[in-house]
């Protein structure tokens, strides 16, 4: 790993407590290869270290903690028809397993922007933190992708069709809607962070917390359970548009729109991945299934060509294939899961 690749992810210790800082904060964070195996690598370092009792995870600069995956690499990767994106995922995916069952308390400063990969590096901890800041998101159907990292997995566990919603639309949400959908755990003013890192480094992580968390802000989701429950328990992506049409509710007409301007294929195997990652028994074969999922889509036309739309050319006017929800056959969707 060269110098400049190191600078990526700056690591420190200090008292009980192990940092982990992403460095790249005009890229707001954004993941790199060789930063998961510096993450991984740490934790390796620290996980039989006695010295080191808590593990806290950051994002360096004011946007976030983690705005995803590198995409902008993604798409230059898919377009020359390599395999650098396969071998990324699989040491991501193993990442995020990790900070799953590691066993030391890993606390995330989920600050800011998190979205796609930065949820994968933060809400699969033991201790997740969002603030006033926070936008926490998986939006992945806007670039003709599906949720990965896990996404599918915490997505599919939420409370009601919150995580459908969520997952189909790409809708971040914040403090509250975090806290309510399983996403993070405690609420503490972005102010009192640099306090929480510094108390962290003496006492153990529910201490620290127990001084500083506080009640979040409300939020959105909990009154709009009736009408997101009732459009997205529908069994087809057209079903829950049409529910969603005709509630007569104006931000269940507003997701309505939303959802037909995402890639339709996208939207479909999405909606899929969440249906069976809620009979999967563990984290781990739901990441096994995302894998290939991802797989599938670094050679599709339509994870390209959302990339292009809305990162390379930014002129937000995709041109999906299949380019209708109507025209995406059960065979479309089956071939994102190998079958």
């Amino acid at each position: 790993m060269t110098t400049a690749e190191e600078s990526q992810v700056l690591l420190r210790t200090e008292g009980r407590a192990g940092f982990i800082t992403l460095n790249r904060p005009r890229a707001i964070n954004a993941l790199t290869h060789a930063m998961v195996l510096r993450i991984d690598a740490a934790l390796t370092a620290w996980e039989h270290d006695p010295a080191v009792e808590t593990i806290v995870i950051e994002g360096a600069g004011e946007r976030g903690l983690c705005a995803g995956g590198d995409i902008r690499a993604i798409h230059d990767d898919a377009r020359a028809g390599g395999s650098a994106s396969v071998d990324f995922w699989r040491d991501e995916y193993r990442l995020n397993a990790r900070i799953a069952r590691f066993a030391k308390p890993y606390v995330a400063f989920m600050d800011g922007i998190v979205m796609g990969g930065g949820v994968g590096v933060s809400a699969h901890g033991s201790v997740r933190v969002v603030t006033e800041r926070s936008r926490v998101a998986m939006p992945e159907t806007g670039i003709g992708f599906v949720p990965d990292v896990g996404g599918t997995y915490l997505l599919s566990r939420t409370p009601g069709e919150l995580g459908t919603h969520l997952a189909l639309t790409g809708a971040p949400v914040g403090a509250a809607d975090a806290l309510l959908t399983g996403l993070a755990d405690h609420y503490v003013p972005s102010e009192h962070l640099p306090g929480l890192a510094d108390e962290l480094t003496r006492s153990p992580a529910h201490e620290a917390l127990s001084r500083f968390a506080q009640p979040a802000p409300a939020g959105e989701l909990a009154a709009q359970r009736d009408w997101i429950d009732a459009c997205y328990s529908a069994d087809t992506v057209e079903s829950v548009i049409d529910r969603l049409t005709d509630s007569g509710v104006t931000e269940a007409k507003e997701a309505a729109t939303t959802l037909l301007a995402r890639s339709p294929v996208a939207l479909k195997a999405t909606l899929a991945a969440l249906r069976l990652a809620r009979s999967l028994d563990s984290l781990e074969d739901v990441l096994d299934m995302e894998f290939r999922l991802s797989c599938t889509a670094l050679r599709s036309h339509d994870l390209i060509e959302g990339i292009r739309a809305q990162v390379v050319d930014k002129d937000r006017n995709p041109r999906w294939s299949p380019p209708t929800l109507a025209a995406v056959t059960e065979a479309h969707v089956a071939h994102y899961f190998g079958d």
